[in-house]
């Protein structure tokens, strides 16, 4: 709707969330390596932890705790550039925080088991961090390097206070550490997995909610108790007039639905009668509907247009009407064909006087009209699927021109093609093609001429502008069309002539539809008619649609 935001991409939706949650990770994993290595530092160099304290290596304890600690702040501060590579970044600081917690712990004498305790973070983290089978070989390393230094140091002071048991149970804790960070990230990873989808899911159902609401042809408005405009979507911005986007008060928008809505506010009742709420606008039908039961503030404003109602309306009227008529037009021809021939048998006789003769000819004129209308109506009923292909517009118009002299007396009548040198292609049934053009040239000659005069038709080939659509147009230089008339020519049954049927340009239409393509009459500049097919090309009917 007008003022709602659109969601990212679903696209891009599952990889930000993935990479934010290991960068968060990443993030605490090295910030807990700065505590760490400021605690290995505090045992080293504190004043006071130097009073109950005793460093087995006076130098090697402090360079290491040193060192560390700007290894931890270095990787703290990068963190972002190790999002890059990962796996090879956490590998190698797992590995340097076991060894440099072996040397803090082979360093001093006390709080060994407290080092080795912290070291199982380190671990848990990297399973976390780490492909499972990375993750514990690293874990399997640090029991080593545990078990290898303790070893190490107690060949060196027999007052050790970690034994080889002890540290094999370090070990072993490692590797159920490893076990059990493992297992929790990969329920983790799965639940995270599913919240990504819900959330892709979410977006998806949002973005499409929107583009709905968007799209509907039904104006859709949130108004508050203050009658505020909150949302809308295109079509109720249009059925409401076009206001700026800066107008938001509904009583200066649309006075009318202002007040109908708080007619519905107090009385509870809907005004139904139709309304145009701004000029130049098709009439509609408000309904009120509350947000949520719960919610007494904001209003759901429906705006149903009354004009697709009644052009549906008149679809479904045409359908039955087309179906009542080709079962009448049915049972009219067989009749009709029994006068047709007895009218024909009549004209043979010898001893048939000039009057009769006379109204024989009416017989026959009157049952070629009604088969007229009758091969009208059964064509609206029963028209076959089109099947477009790829039509050479200038060749096409020529063997048209040709074949319709070929059929037709023309007399003084002139009707000539009109093609381009350029190659002009579109797609069209041509059998289709043939039946609206020759409905549109029949019409020209007998209606587009001027009193006395000649009909002067053409049939023009040509593209609109340089990359314009191609377009067959049929031009006479006739009367032309008066405006009110113009406006009403396509419609079913509408004609001005007194033996027409009003279907022919109806049919042409439709059949112009059914192919993509668009039939319109346009005046012509000094005098005459021009009825124009502007055809898709092969490009513009592959396109996807938006």
């Amino acid at each position: 709707m007008g003022t709602v935001a659109r969601p990212r991409s679903i696209f891009s939706v599952g990889s930000a969330t993935t990479g934010e949650t290991t960068r968060r990770e990443l993030y605490f994993f090295n910030l807990f390596r700065v505590l760490q290595a400021c605690i290995y530092a505090g045992l080293a160099f504190s004043p006071l932890a130097i009073n109950w304290l005793e460093l087995r290596f006076p130098l090697l304890g402090p360079v290491n705790a040193l060192l560390y600690l700007l290894f931890a702040t270095a990787l703290f501060l990068r963190t972002e550039h190790q999002l890059k590579r990962v796996v090879s970044t956490v590998t190698l600081a797992v590995v340097y925080d076991m060894v440099a917690a072996v040397i803090m712990i082979a360093s001093i004498r006390e709080p060994q088991s407290g080092i080795a305790i912290l070291l199982m973070f380190n671990i848990g983290a990297g399973a976390l961090l780490l492909p499972p089978r990375r993750a514990g070989l690293l874990a399997l390393f640090g029991a080593g390097v545990l078990v290898f230094g303790v070893a190490l140091v107690r060949l060196y002071d027999a007052r050790y206070e970690i034994g080889p048991l002890e540290a094999m149970l370090f070990g072993t804790a490692y590797l159920a550490s490893y076990g059990m960070f493992n297992v929790l990230g990969k329920q983790m990873r799965a639940t995270e997995a599913l919240a990504e989808q819900r959330g892709t899911d979410l977006a998806n159902l949002s973005q499409v909610n929107d583009m709905i609401i968007r799209r509907m042809k039904t104006g859709v408005l949130v108004v508050d108790d203050a009658n505020r405009i909150h949302q809308l979507n295109e079509s109720a911005w249009l059925l409401i007039g076009s206001p700026k986007p800066e107008l938001r008060d509904l009583g200066a928008v649309a006075p009318e639905l202002s007040r109908r809505l708080y007619h519905w506010r107090t009385t509870g009742k809907t005004d139904t009668r139709a309304v145009a709420l701004a000029e130049d606008v098709p009439e509609v039908l408000p309904r009120f509907t509350r947000l949520s039961p719960n919610e007494a503030t904001n209003v759901l404003i429906f705006l149903d247009d009354t004009s697709l109602v009644s052009r549906r309306a008149e679809e479904l009227t045409l359908s039955s009407l087309g179906r009542l008529s080709a079962s009448i037009a049915h049972e009219i021809r067989n009749p009709l064909a029994a006068i047709s021939y007895s009218a024909q048998l009549l004209a043979e006789s010898e001893d048939l006087v000039d009057a009769d003769q006379r109204m024989v000819e009416i017989i026959n004129n009157h049952c070629a009209r009604a088969n007229d209308v009758v091969e009208n109506i059964l064509q609206l009923s029963r028209r076959e699927r089109s099947r477009p292909e790829l039509v050479d517009v200038n060749a096409w118009v020529t063997n048209f021109i040709e074949e319709y002299k070929a059929s037709n007396d023309l007399g003084m009548d002139q009707l000539r093609a009109v093609t381009q040198p350029r190659l002009i292609d579109g797609l069209f049934d041509p059998q289709q093609l043939q039946q609206v053009v020759w409905n549109l040239v029949q019409n020209a000659i007998r209606y587009g001429r001027l009193p006395g005069e000649p009909a002067r038709v053409a049939v023009v080939a040509r593209m609109l502008g340089d990359k314009g659509p191609p377009v067959v147009e049929v031009v006479d230089r006739g009367p032309g069309i008066p405006p009110k008339v113009a406006a009403q020519i396509f419609e079913p049954f509408f004609t001005t002539h007194e033996y027409g049927t009003g279907l022919g340009l109806y049919l042409a239409r439709q059949l112009c539809e059914s192919n993509q393509a668009a039939l319109e009459y346009v005046p012509v500049a000094g005098g005459g008619s021009c009825f124009r097919i502007t055809l898709v090309t092969q490009m513009a009917a592959t396109a996807p649609r938006r």
